[in-house]
C-alpha cells in the first residue's frame, strides 16, 4: 500500500468515522431522527464541510498518483475505502442522485471508476468491503460509524455470508461425487449444519439489534448513489455467490427461470471477480434436485442409498428455506418494513438499497422466499413445490 493510500485508510478508520457518529448522534436526537429536516444544522453543516474536504483531498492525492495497483486486494482495498467516502457524502444528503445528473464529487467518481473498471466490479463499495474483505487492524475493522449497532449488524451478517459460503462449498464438493456417493452424505450434513448456523446467527441479530438505530443510523449508508452520471444500487449483504450457488445447486432456483436470471444478472458485477466465476459456473450445473428426479424416474427408490441421501437433501432444503423465511418475516419486517411505516416514510423516495420503492421491493422479496421455501404459490410463478412433493413421497 503506498503512502497515499494508507493516509486514506487511516482517515477511514479514524476521522472519518468519528465524523459521522457525530453527525448521527444529531441525528438521532431530533425527533424524527431525520437529517432532512433539522431546523438547526450549524453543526451538521461544520462537520460536513470537514468530510468533503478532507475526503477530497486525500482522494485527490491520490489520483494525481495515477495507477495505485499493488495486486487486486490492494485494488479493492482502495476501491472500498473511497467507496466509504461517497456514500457516507450520499448518506448525509451532500450528494443525491435525484437532484444530480452527475456525482458532485469529481475526484472520487474518477478515482472509483479507474478503479471499478480495472478489477470487472462496480465503482463503490460492495457488502464485502465491509464483510468477507475487512482487514481488522488490532481487533477493529472498518465501519462508518463507531455505534455499537453497525458493528453487531456487520458481526451478525459476516457469519452468516461465511456459513453460506460454507454450505455452498460443501454442495461444490458434492456435485462431482454424485447423489449415490456415501460421502455425498456427509456433505450435505455439512451444508445442513451450516445453513442451521445462519439461522442462528439471525436469531441473535435479530434479538440484539436496536430497530431505530438500524433503520435511521445505519441503513442509509447502503443507499444508492450516482458515480460519475451513473445511478448504482446500494450495497446488499446478498451481494456474494454463495446464496446464490445454494440455491442453483440445490435446484430450489433455476438459472434460466427470467426472474432469477435477471437477480443474477444485477448483482454480478457486485461481487468480487473470484465470486464471479464461481456463480457463472454453478449456473451450468445441473442441480441435486434434478438429479434425485431422475434416480425416481429410473425406478432407483428402493436402493438403500436413495432414502439415506434424498431424506437429508430434503432437510438441506428446508434449511435453506428457513433462512429465507426467517430473513424476509423476521428481519425485513421489523428492521425495514414496520420503522418505514411508523415513521410515514414507507413509498419514500431512496428509501431502500436497492433503488426501487419498499413495497416493489418486499414483492420481489417474497417471491425470492417462495422460490427457496418451494412453496405452493398455485401457479402463479415457478417454484419447485411438485418435485419437492414428488420425492417426499419417497420417503417411507
Amino acid at each position: 500500500m503506498t503512502d497515499n493510500a494508507q493516509a486514506l485508510d487511516h482517515w477511514i478508520r479514524t476521522d472519518f468515522r468519528q465524523i459521522n457518529t457525530a453527525l448521527e448522534e444529531i441525528y438521532f436526537s431530533h425527533p424524527d431522527k431525520l437529517p432532512g429536516k433539522l431546523s438547526d444544522s450549524a453543526s451538521c453543516d461544520v462537520l460536513k464541510q470537514q468530510l468533503v474536504a478532507e475526503g477530497t483531498a486525500l482522494v485527490s492525492t491520490l489520483l494525481r498518483e495515477g495507477n495505485t495497483d499493488e495486486g487486486f486486494d490492494r485494488g479493492f482495498d482502495l476501491l472500498g475505502n473511497v467507496g466509504f467516502y461517497m456514500a457516507a457524502c450520499r448518506r448525509h444528503d451532500i450528494t443525491d442522485p435525484a437532484r444530480e445528473t452527475r456525482s458532485p464529487l469529481h475526484e472520487a467518481s474518477a478515482l472509483a471508476m479507474q478503479l471499478g473498471a480495472s478489477l470487472g466490479v462496480i465503482p463503490r463499495f460492495a457488502s464485502s468491503h465491509l464483510e468477507t474483505h475487512n482487514l481488522a487492524v488490532n481487533g477493529v475493522y472498518k465501519t462508518f460509524t463507531n455505534l455499537d449497532d453497525e458493528k453487531i449488524f456487520i458481526d451478525y451478517n459476516t457469519r452468516s455470508v461465511f456459513a453460506f459460503i460454507r454450505a455452498s462449498e460443501a454442495l461444490r464438493q458434492a456435485l462431482p461425487l454424485g447423489i449415490s456417493h456415501p460421502v455425498t452424505y456427509d456433505l450435505l450434513l455439512t451444508a445442513k449444519t451450516a445453513l442451521e448456523d445462519v439461522v442462528r446467527y439471525n436469531q441473535i441479530l435479530f434479538d440484539s439489534l436496536d430497530t431505530d438505530r438500524f433503520f435511521y443510523c445505519v441503513r442509509p449508508y447502503y443507499r444508492p448513489h450516482r458515480v460519475g452520471l451513473h445511478e448504482y444500487r446500494g450495497a446488499n449483504a446478498g451481494d456474494f455467490a454463495g446464496i446464490n450457488v445454494i440455491d442453483l445447486l440445490l435446484g430450489l432456483c433455476e438459472a434460466d427461470d427470467p426472474y432469477y436470471s435477471q437477480l443474477l444478472v444485477d448483482k454480478f458485477l457486485f461481487m468480487r471477480p473470484d465470486d464471479q466465476l464461481v456463480l457463472r459456473d454453478a449456473m451450468r450445473r445441473k442441480s441435486l434436485l434434478n438429479s434425485f428426479v431422475e434416480a425416481l424416474q429410473q425406478g432407483l427408490t428402493k436402493e438403500p442409498w436413495f432414502e439415506l441421501n434424498l431424506r437429508l437433501f430434503l432437510q438441506v432444503c428446508e434449511a435453506h428455506g428457513q433462512t429465507a423465511r426467517q430473513h424476509h418475516e423476521q428481519l425485513v419486517s421489523k428492521f425495514i418494513e414496520k420503522p418505514a411505516a411508523s415513521g410515514e416514510l414507507t413509498h419514500a423516495a431512496g428509501l431502500t438499497a436497492s433503488g426501487p420503492p419498499l413495497p416493489v421491493l418486499l414483492k420481489g422479496l417474497k417471491k425470492l422466499c417462495d422460490m427457496r421455501c418451494a412453496a405452493d404459490v398455485g401457479g402463479e410463478f415457478r417454484t419447485r413445490y411438485t418435485d419437492i412433493q414428488r420425492l417426499k413421497d419417497c420417503l417411507s
